[in-house]
């Protein structure tokens, strides 16, 4: 058994500790560039933060998913400032940013080069600036991830920079400020890590350090995604939500995801969708695709037991069977509103496209079983 395992530097996790964010990013020097979504009480209050700790502190505000020309845009205002650390607050959106940033600070070169597919994929060299992930969604966990998604508009696809050097230094996970997601956001950015501790959980290369967070995480998301969604002001199903989340981020670190992130990146770049729903809407028709695959072609996959497992965890009984987790996925899904992929954008003659770049996908490479071309274009069938 041969493995890796790796996180951010430092994790503060629970209620109130973004109180503790100002002391972190003073330790890095006095000049703060802080990266945000859009305005609120969360932002204001931790610039304030801040700046009262004595940090020179310039904030850039971004909207929406990055895209090459978004990340090159706040690169350019960060090195204007010269900052001896960069903070980010927000969405996945707004961590990614905040990461690439950092890194590119030591970096020679521009984007592109550095860009996974589309760009040369060149490693970075030099460790990054000292960056501060504090991710006010449950979902994406990218606050402990080593990669970071740059939508790239003119070649229709989301790739990666990827780089242990973009491990943050310090993730602060605060779960009261997740408490103001509105409800779409809450039930995409929920379902994202689900399938993210789904996916890890069964895919070739689990381990038994990915395994344990991946159990943990998948019983929180169970008992507590639907009232999250249902209850936004009911903080233990939120702080459930925030670990749940931060868990998959830990365990997809260090594992491989599988076919709804295989073709969840590849529709991103397609149609204007956010990530999220895609996951969403693609977990019930992947999870089917998987188990007749399996049982089909390897009848003996310790995949097979991993998805029983997994389904008696979300669900929280222990007679329930893989095949259960199929309806509970369409169920949920459902129920928390996610549109389906046709009303997220996607139209049957770009199934064709969409299938060709999920195949050359690096998250295909972690599902449990590989899929044929008819299987996945069942996939999308079924998600429209």
């Amino acid at each position: 058994m041969n493995f890796e395992f790796a996180t951010a530097g430092r994790i503060i996790f629970g209620p109130g500790s973004s109180a503790k964010l100002a002391e972190l990013a003073g330790t890095a020097g006095k000049r703060g560039f802080l990266i945000t979504g859009r305005s609120g009480d969360h932002y204001d209050r931790i610039q304030s933060d801040l700046s009262k700790a004595g940090l020179q502190v310039t904030r850039h505000t971004i909207h929406g998913e990055p895209t090459v020309e978004v990340v090159e845009e706040v690169l350019e205002a960060a090195r204007h400032h010269r900052p001896d650390t960069i903070v980010a607050v927000g969405g996945g959106s707004v961590l990614d940013t905040g990461k690439v940033v950092a890194g590119l600070m030591t970096n020679p070169g521009e984007l592109s080069e550095y860009l996974e597919v589309v760009g040369a994929g060149k490693p970075l060299s030099n460790p990054a600036l000292p960056f501060c992930a504090v991710p006010t969604t449950a979902g994406t966990g990218t606050e402990v991830t080593r990669n970071a998604v740059i939508g790239v508009p003119e070649h229709k696809v989301k790739v990666s920079v990827r780089s242990a050097f973009l491990l943050p230094k310090y993730a602060v996970v605060d779960p009261e400020l997740t408490l103001t997601s509105p409800p779409p956001v809450t039930a995409a950015s929920g379902l994202d890590a689900c399938t993210q501790l789904l996916e890890t959980y069964v895919a070739k290369q689990a381990n038994p350090m990915t395994d344990a967070v991946c159990r943990e995480g998948l019983v929180r998301v169970g008992r507590s995604l639907r009232t999250a969604y249902h209850e936004p002001e009911n903080r233990s199903a939120r702080e459930d939500m925030a670990l749940a989340a931060l868990m998959s981020g830990i365990a997809l670190a260090n594992s491989k995801l599988g076919a709804v992130h295989g073709f969840a990146g590849p529709l991103g770049g397609l149609i204007a969708a956010p990530h999220g729903a895609l996951c969403a809407r693609l977990l019930g028709p992947v999870t089917r695709a998987n188990l007749g695959a399996l049982q089909s072609r390897d009848p003996e996959s310790l995949a097979l037991v991993r998805y029983r497992q997994a389904t008696q965890l979300l669900i929280g009984d222990s007679d329930v069977q893989a095949g259960d987790l199929i309806d509970w996925a369409v169920e949920l899904t459902n129920d928390l509103g996610i549109p389906s992929l046709g009303e997220l954008g996607l139209h049957a003659d770009l199934i064709s496209e969409a299938v060709g770049k999920a195949q050359r996908a690096s998250s295909m490479k972690g599902n449990p079983i590989e899929l044929t071309e008819a299987e996945l274009r069942g996939v999308l069938e079924q998600a429209l």
